[in-house]
């Protein structure tokens, strides 16, 4: 692998101030949506350049027309019921209050069969990604077909007897839209699910699923089988693919907590990927887990936190490296920021200077590391 791939983020960047203000105008009715396309194009060129500067090869847009990074499903797919949304349990540090606007971000319930809105999802991202990204590689990510798939109720299951079905077809809308992407000369594609760690480790979560008498095991299958659909589509049509494995990320609060033992095996061994992005942040536990990535995957470190603004120094983010290679072969790693820097359009608490001093700082010690 060349290694100019071994310095990578997540996909999401800050927003412009111009950017912010405009988009608090538009939830306000005051501009009209196609007021932002002006500033969207100018915050993604002002990221293609940002990336390149600091060393960047693997060129995003920064989601910079995105209100969340799930906005692929929200605003391109129908069916949703957002009133009825069940809550989610955001959280930071001990005693660290979650500010109301995070709280409000919610699971959807669907209540008709699923249907896309438009023939494309994000089309025209890419296209203008792909005009102006130079000779980096174009990532696009997508939403996980799994985040259809956290609430479901007794109206979902008129449309949708099961849990497993809504899956399914979830996930054909999206390996469609994903294999058009690559068609569209996208290179990569990235998978963003923050949800296995929900699932299976988080003590609410686990207690919300059994409530529901949800079987784990089958839904963990249901869901890896649903991601491995929009990856082979994906891979078949030429794309590099990756999958980002999270514990969520709004304005710098989290959904989960915990390390990925009790996933390792089945997850990192089963999804038919290229790249696990993998969070490894204080949260996250140790790197034991790594042993059980395969020989055909990279495993790309987040060991630079995107919540918080202290800058990681080369020194500790060398160590982890050493400590990481005792489980897995530093062939088989790579390096980026934990998460994304503006998961929904708000944005975490650092400044743009940080973050590209952040992204800097992966760029020449994976340079270090593996030239």
């Amino acid at each position: 692998m060349d290694s100019a791939y071994r310095a990578e983020h997540v996909g999401s960047l800050l927003r412009p101030q111009d950017l912010l203000a405009a988009r608090f105008a538009l939830f306000a009715g005051k501009v009209r949506p196609e007021d932002l396309k002006p500033l969207e194009d100018e915050a993604v060129l002002a990221a293609v350049k940002g990336q390149t500067e600091s060393g960047m090869s693997i060129i995003t847009d920064g989601e910079m027309r995105r209100i969340v990074y799930l906005w692929p499903l929200f605003d391109s797919i129908e069916g949703y019921d957002f009133t009825r949304g069940v809550p989610l349990p955001w959280h930071g540090e001990p005693g660290e209050a979650v500010p109301q606007d995070v709280l409000d971000l919610t699971a959807p319930v669907v209540t008709q069969r699923l249907r896309l809105a438009r023939p494309r999802m994000v089309a025209d991202e890419a296209a203008f990604l792909l005009a102006h990204a130079g000779e980096g590689q174009v990532k696009v990510t997508l939403p996980s077909p799994v985040h259809l798939a956290i609430a479901y109720d007794e109206t979902t299951a008129q449309f949708y007897p099961t849990r497993e079905d809504l899956l399914d077809h979830g996930a054909e809308l999206l390996a469609n839209e994903a294999a058009l992407l690559v068609q569209d000369g996208v290179h990569r594609i990235q998978l963003d699910s923050p949800t296995w760690h929900e699932f299976l480790l988080d003590p609410w979560w686990r207690a919300d699923w059994a409530a529901k008498g949800v079987d784990l095991g089958q839904l963990l299958d249901a869901a890896i089988a649903a991601e491995n659909k929009v990856l082979d589509a994906a891979r078949s049509a030429g794309a590099v693919t990756g999958v980002h494995i999270c514990r969520g990320n709004a304005r710098g609060f989290r959904l989960a907590d915990g390390d990925y033992a009790p996933i390792a095996e089945q997850v990192f061994s089963r999804l038919r990927c290229d790249r696990l992005l993998l969070e490894y942040t204080a949260v996250a536990g140790g790197f034991e887990p790594l042993r059980f990535v395969p020989a055909d995957k990279i495993a790309v470190l987040g060991l630079v936190s995107t919540q918080s603004a202290r800058l990681e120094t080369r020194e500790e983010i060398l160590r982890r490296l050493d400590e990481a290679a005792r489980f897995l072969p530093i062939g088989q790693l790579a390096l980026s920021p934990q998460c994304g820097f503006a998961s929904s359009f708000q944005g975490n608490p650092l400044s743009a200077e940080r973050q590209w001093e952040k992204l800097g700082l992966v760029s020449s010690v994976a340079r270090e590391v593996w030239n």
